[in-house]
């Protein structure tokens, strides 16, 4: 697949036909939104099934391994399915697959295995990847080129908006009543420990076959929508380009950074219910932490909307290095202290978490013309990070603790910061000094 670059004079709108795309961006925006909510979900799963099956943190952090370690596998074959059956098509494509894995959280619960619901979750994340892949570059070319990493903050302003509201909902329909203390759960007989988990698992029933029910109905909705086929941002099948994505460093350490930063993000949001409860913390219950996440997530939604103004004044390296600081300090804070200082400062870091992603794919992909596609499956293949960042956290929290894993995201806050003054210039730029 390969689309025209977010830089290039043809991205503005349809040649010749004046053609606004406020409709067609409003639409896909929906899905920004559900991949954003499901995704955030994971972190009501993660305490959640931790107690349920008795897991170490590095064993429960699979739960967010089988998750973003599906976009390492499905990213290329999402960007071959664009090729075959265009972009419209493989959002429907990928709405019904989330909806399929969705549905699959009932067999898991009703066993309850740990394995089935990674296998669901897997399902679930495959046809996200393919969202992902589709949705990400058919926003930058979707309108003026000079706009394209505003209007993409933008849409993922959406996207923390159903990352802000997950918390809720799983805190209220998942974590609905208060788990039991593990050295009870241990002291069980094997009839009541299978009953008990039984109980517990079936909580996730009916959340999630009701956001199963949403997705295929909201496919049914984008697939009956009439969404702008924009020709110059089609890969001609046979094309020749002489060009490789290998020589732009932008998107190689563009790349780089979506697989810290995202990573960084994960680990974070992951660990903050446990972390919340921890007594030098917060001391809180899992509902009443699980709330708290709500703030994490939106904090970037609030990020986001007022990045997308800011984007349009300042430099999007400027921006994305200033917010690479702020994050990294406030989890250094977080670290050093306790108490409300250490919540609040760890909760903060989403609002600097805001800009990154969408600033880092614009600016990764950046002068890559009819490689831009090629580029963005590259790309989308980096948010693997979130699924191997947030075990090597889980892993250094068995040993260290908690309070103090939490240096392994500062040190991707760090790389996001080398990657915003300078990994993230493109060839004309560097071949300019050269």
């Amino acid at each position: 697949m390969a689309i025209a670059s977010p830089n290039a004079s043809t991205t503005a709108t349809a040649p010749g036909t004046g053609q606004g795309y406020g409709g067609p961006l409003a639409v896909v925006t929906t899905l920004f939104f559900m991949w954003g909510f499901l995704t955030c979900l994971n972190d009501i799963l993660v305490p959640h099934l931790k107690s349920i099956f008795d897991l170490t943190y590095a064993e429960v952090m699979l739960i967010q391994f089988a998750f973003f370690g599906s976009y390492f596998l499905f990213s290329i074959p999402s960007a071959k399915l664009i090729d075959w059956i265009g972009y419209q098509r493989s959002m429907v494509a990928g709405l019904l697959t989330m909806g399929v894995g969705a549905f699959l959280f009932v067999p898991a619960a009703s066993a309850p295995s740990f394995p089935l619901f990674l296998g669901a979750l897997i399902v679930l994340a495959a046809g996200i990847t393919c969202l992902q892949v589709a949705a990400n570059p058919y926003v930058t070319v979707l309108g003026k080129p000079e706009t394209a990493s505003s209007r993409l903050n933008l849409t993922q302003a959406f996207n923390s908006l159903g990352t802000f509201l997950a918390p809720f909902f799983g805190g209220l329909l998942i974590l609905s009543a208060a788990p039991k203390a593990m050295d009870e759960i241990r002291a069980m007989a094997p009839d009541v420990l299978q009953a008990y988990r039984l109980h517990e698992a079936a909580t996730v029933k009916t959340p999630y076959v009701g956001l199963g029910i949403a997705l295929v109905v909201l496919a049914a909705a984008i697939g009956s929508f009439k969404l702008p086929t924009i020709e110059h941002a089609q890969h001609k099948v046979g094309e020749k380009v002489n060009d490789s994505i290998w020589r732009h460093p932008n998107l190689i350490f563009g790349a780089i950074a979506i697989f810290v930063y995202v990573g960084g993000e994960v680990s974070i949001g992951s660990f903050l219910v446990n972390y919340f409860g921890q007594p030098e913390i917060g001391g809180l219950t899992e509902k009443v932490a699980a709330s708290f996440v709500a703030f994490y997530w939106g904090g970037a939604m609030v990020g986001r909307f007022i990045g997308s103004g800011l984007l349009q004044k300042m430099s999007t390296r400027g921006l994305l290095g200033i917010c690479a600081v702020c994050a990294a300090a406030l989890v250094a804070i977080s670290m050093l202290t306790t108490g409300h200082t250490a919540m609040y400062s760890i909760i903060l870091v989403g609002f600097f978490n805001s800009i990154m992603f969408p600033s880092i794919f614009t600016l990764g992909v950046a002068e890559l013309g009819p490689l831009t596609g090629d580029g963005s499956g590259v790309m989308i293949m980096a948010i693997v990070g979130g699924a191997i960042i947030p075990v090597a956290q889980g892993a250094i929290a068995d040993r260290i603790g908690i309070h103090h894993a939490f240096f392994l995201p500062v040190l991707c806050y760090l790389y996001i910061l080398f990657f915003a003054l300078s990994g993230s210039k493109p060839n004309s730029e560097r071949y300019a000094k050269a």
